[in-house]
This record gives C-alpha cells, structure tokens and sequence, in this order.
C-alpha cells in the first residue's frame, strides 16, 4: 500500500465528513439557529478565523470534523442557557431538519459526484439496443417471433425493481443462478405497456476459466482486464489475479470473433495454456482443467450514453439520481445473500481499512492511466458518500439516527424523554456501536487475509 493510497483515503474522508458536518451548519444558520464554531478535521488547532460570530478552525487530525452548537466555558464544560436561538432549546421540527441536514448533504454529494462522471464520461441505460447472437434473449426472439422495439426499457428482473445497469447486472449475475430461468419484466417505448420475456438458458459443459473481465478488449494488450479470479481456477491454486489482462487461451486470442466457439470445444486435454500480462510482463503458464456446467449469455444489449443534448443531459442527471437507490437495493441484496449462506457474513460491512484495501487497489494498479485512476477514485467517493448517509441514519449514539429517532418520539409524545430512558438507550447505543466498528474492522482483516 503506497503513501499516494493513505493520502487519497484522507482527502476523501475529510471531504465527505466536512460536506456531511457542513450540512448541519448550513441548514442550522438558515434556521437562525446559532453556530459557535466549525472544525473541519479534529485535535490541536492550525488555524482558526471568526465571521459573523462563528469560530472556523483547521485542526491538525484530518479524521473528521464538527460543529459545536453550545457554548463552552473556560474550563470547556456547556454553557446552559434559555437562549431561544441554540439549537437545543429550537423547536423539535427544526432540529429534526438539522439532524437530518449532515445525511441529506452526503446523498446529495453523491448524486452531484455520479452526475459529473456521467456527464463527463457516459452512462449506461436500462433502454434495451438489442440481442446478442446465440443468447437466450434472441432465442426468445426466435420462438416467439416478438422482437425488441428499441428503447424498451428494463422494469425488473424476477419480480425485483431494478434502478441502474448495477441492478441489472446484478439480478443476471450475482443474484439468479446460472442455470435458472430468469423474467425480465420490460416497458414498451412505443405504448407503454409492460410484458415479461422468458430468459431460458441452454446448458452444456466447457472448461473454466474462471475470472470476471471487461468486456472490452483492452487496447494496450489486446485482452480483458480481470476484475475477479474464482478460488477454484487451477484446481484451488489461481494463475491469474485480479489487475492481470488475458491475453490468450492455448495460443487463441481472446480478442478473435470466434474466441467463444473455441472455448465451448476445448474439451481435450488436462490442461490448457493461459497468456497474460501482469504489471507490463507477459507470462505463459499451464492451467488445470476444470469443467463446469455452463449457460448461453443471457444477450439483453443495453444502451450506452455519451451526453450530447438535452435529453441526454436529463439521462444522466436522473441516472445519478438513482445510483443511491442502487446502492441501497444492492446492499440489502448482499444482506439477504448472506442470511440465506449464499455470501460470506464478513462481506456485509466495510471500514476504514476495507476502504482503504479498495482505494489502494485503484491508485497502485499499474495498468491504469492516471484518467482511469482518478476516475475510479471518484466513482468510490460517490458511494462511500451515500453510504455515510445510510450509516448515519443508523440509530446508535453519535450518529444523527439517534437524535431523528429521539426528536421524532418527542413529537409523539409531546415530552422529552426522560434521562433515565435516555440514559438507557444511549448505553444500549453505545455497546451497538462498539460491536459494529468491531464486526467492520474484524471484516476487513479477514477479507484481507483470504485475499
């Protein structure tokens, strides 16, 4: 792990959590609610200024950041006051818009920082362009003699709501077997009516290659990129790792046309020969056979946008809109995939250090340009960002959940909770707090080890 990675997982930490602490404050002085003082990071001061009665200080600890709204004495106790204008004596509906106000500007941030990437790049649609040769989508053309109209758009896939490609390409993948029939439930462009397609697949047998990889050949190489190398390619001992390209398969190269008909008919032979790049150094190596049951590809070719006019401006704005609605499917997919055995318990969460292990993996991979590097980092600050917003809605004790949660029972009640009962939900809060940070940093070791 490289200095560069530390140094980025600061910056994006420091940025996210200021944007996140900046949102109470805003919205407080908007509120007329009284600020005494802003802290972007913690510990000892650097710098610090005052403007309109507000303290702003640069702290040396860049681990977080603040903002303190009561006043301190000079032996650094709370000053209390009946000041209507602090933010504990406001009424419960403002305080509840600034608990709320932190989480809301770190959604928001996302969206902002998915919409420029997509603006600036492209993004990837639910609108159907077609089908690929041999797939089960154009069987399903074939038999049932109904083709796409362009542009229909994907709804769901077996009854779940998909959002963005993610979604798709998960519910395809991660989340249906390979063997299972899959529905896929579309909206016509033309009428707007919705009908479902049958996704059959047509098994057979063929050697395992066992990797996860772009689908475009990479120019530099002439191969995939791999994103994901399977534990069980070459019998338990992998040849290829995640970052390699390959190149070619017992001398065929991947980028060939009928790489894939090649592939379906290399049953001969306990071994086949893997070609590939690692780190600029191409290697050839021997790789035990090992035959898996295999499907057709699903074939359902969606659109892919670059922003050129209006309309495709508004694609890309809602696409990013609807990234945190992704994100939060797709975690409550892994969640589920987890209490059914289906992924390991320590992939549910994800600390610093797991942060950190997925940073480095972008900044010190040497087969990406510095423009794929830095885009990369920014799509991780996106999601790390609405994912502090989600975490932050969780109900534990120096979290904003909490003060909702509390607020939102005042209201009910027409009172404030007791100290006792508070008391008791704060000491509950803090043990929940404790064992996630625990359960996360336990996590991170293991994926850490296992990798």
């Amino acid at each position: 792990m490289s200095i560069w990675t530390i140094i980025v997982v600061i910056i994006l930490l420091g940025v996210l959590v200021t944007v996140h602490e900046l949102g109470h404050f805003w919205i407080a002085r908007l509120l007329r609610i009284k600020a005494f003082e802003v802290s972007i990071f913690v510990g000892p001061k650097l710098v610090d200024w005052r403007r309109n009665d507000v303290e702003y200080t640069i702290r040396a600890l860049p681990f977080g950041a603040y903002v303190r709204f009561t006043d301190i004495d000079e032996n650094g106790n709370a000053v209390i006051s009946d000041d209507p204008d602090l933010l504990v004596n406001s009424p419960r509906w403002k305080r509840l818009i600034v608990a709320l106000a932190g989480p809301f500007m770190n959604l928001l941030l996302g969206v902002i920082i998915f919409a420029i990437l997509n603006l600036s790049t492209g993004f990837a649609s639910l609108n159907v362009a077609g089908t690929l040769p041999g797939s089960q989508a154009s069987s399903y053309i074939e038999e049932y003699d109904t083709p796409f109209d362009s542009e229909d758009r994907v709804i769901r896939v077996n009854g779940s709501r998909v959002f963005t490609y993610a979604d798709f390409s998960y519910e395809l993948d991660s989340g249906t077997k390979l063997t299972d029939t899959v529905t896929v439930t579309l909206k016509s462009h033309s009428d707007g009516s919705y009908y479902d397609i049958s996704l059959i697949p047509e098994i057979s047998q063929k050697p395992m290659i066992g990797i996860i990889h772009s689908d475009k050949i990479d120019s530099r190489y002439g191969g995939w990129e791999i994103f994901e190398v399977s534990e069980y390619q070459n019998e338990g001992n992998p040849v290829l790792k995640t970052g390699d390209f390959l190149i070619a398969v017992d001398g065929k190269s991947v980028s060939d046309d009928d790489f894939t008909e090649f592939m379906e008919n290399l049953t001969e032979g306990d071994t086949m020969v893997l070609t590939y790049v690692r780190n600029g150094v191409t290697y050839e190596e021997n790789c035990i056979k090992t035959m898996i049951t295999s499907s057709n590809s699903r074939g359902i070719v969606l659109y892919s946008y670059e922003v050129k006019d209006f309309s495709s401006f508004l694609g890309a704005v809602r696409n990013a809109a609807l990234m945190p609605l992704t994100i939060c499917n797709l975690s409550v997919k892994l969640i589920g995939d987890v209490f059914e055995g289906e992924e390991e318990v320590y992939n549910m969460v994800s600390g610093p250090i797991g942060m950190t292990v997925a940073v480095s993996e972008v900044v010190d991979d040497a087969d990406d340009s510095i423009a794929d590097k830095v885009y990369n980092v920014i799509f991780i600050a996106g999601i790390i960002s609405v994912g502090l917003m989600f975490s932050n809605m969780l109900p534990i004790p120096g979290l904003d959940g909490i003060q909702v949660i509390l607020i939102i029972v005042e209201m009910i009640i027409g009172h404030p909770l007791s100290r006792k009962s508070e008391n008791i939900i704060n000491a509950v809060g803090f043990v929940m707090l404790i064992c996630l940070v625990l359960f996360a940093f336990a996590s991170d070791i293991i994926r850490i080890i296992l990798e």
